[in-house]
């Protein structure tokens, strides 16, 4: 008796597998745009509320600046290599929004401290994938050791600037902290 005759439709299997340095890659690159996309919206709910009004506001442009760079490079290499970004996008453009414009209702060391928990959480990130990628993908690893640079950059800043004056200063930076690291690991999936 013959074997049934078995049609297969198109492979459905993943160009990569989880592990496989190209599904990192793109899992990197993914949650590496969302947190320069949340950047950009945090300091413009910093900047919809402290408007120029403030010294800080002008270092919050100057950092601003750079987050839009970082992001522009980060999309390209999106669309270079066919990494689709996370669907959560429309959710950071409101939370990062609504977190920037509370904070800085609170005071503009409040605007500091939110601008030096993110940039911790996003200097220990990057370092993690710098260590993650070795040599394994030079234009990623480039990338992210430049941007991280503006990153500590940025944190030092906020720092001089009066982040830790900030009321409530440890809890406040220790929760957004821990907001950073849930988006961080929801965008790396969704």
């Amino acid at each position: 008796m013959a074997e049934p005759e078995t049609t297969s439709g198109p492979d459905l299997t993943p160009a990569w597998r989880p592990g496989d340095a190209r599904a990192d890659a793109a899992s990197m690159l993914r949650v590496d745009q969302a947190g320069e996309y949340g950047a950009t919206r945090i300091y413009a709910g910093q900047l919809a509320v402290l408007g120029d009004r403030q010294p800080a506001a002008h270092l919050i442009a100057r950092m601003a600046a750079q987050e839009q760079r970082h992001l522009r490079h980060f999309d390209a290499m999106l669309a270079e290599r066919g990494v689709r970004p996370t669907v959560l996008q429309p959710f950071w453009r409101i939370a990062g929004h609504a977190l920037g414009a509370a904070t800085a209702l609170v005071s503009p060391q409040a605007a500091m401290a939110c601008t030096a928990a993110v940039e911790d959480e996003i200097d220990q990130h990057y370092s993690e994938q710098l260590e993650a990628l070795g040599t394994s993908d030079p234009s990623l690893s480039e990338a992210i050791a430049d941007f991280q640079a503006d990153e500590r950059e940025h944190r030092d800043a906020a720092i001089e600037a009066g982040a830790e004056d900030s009321v409530g200063y440890p809890v406040l930076y220790a929760a957004i902290r821990a907001g950073c690291r849930v988006a961080i690991e929801l965008s790396k999936r969704i």
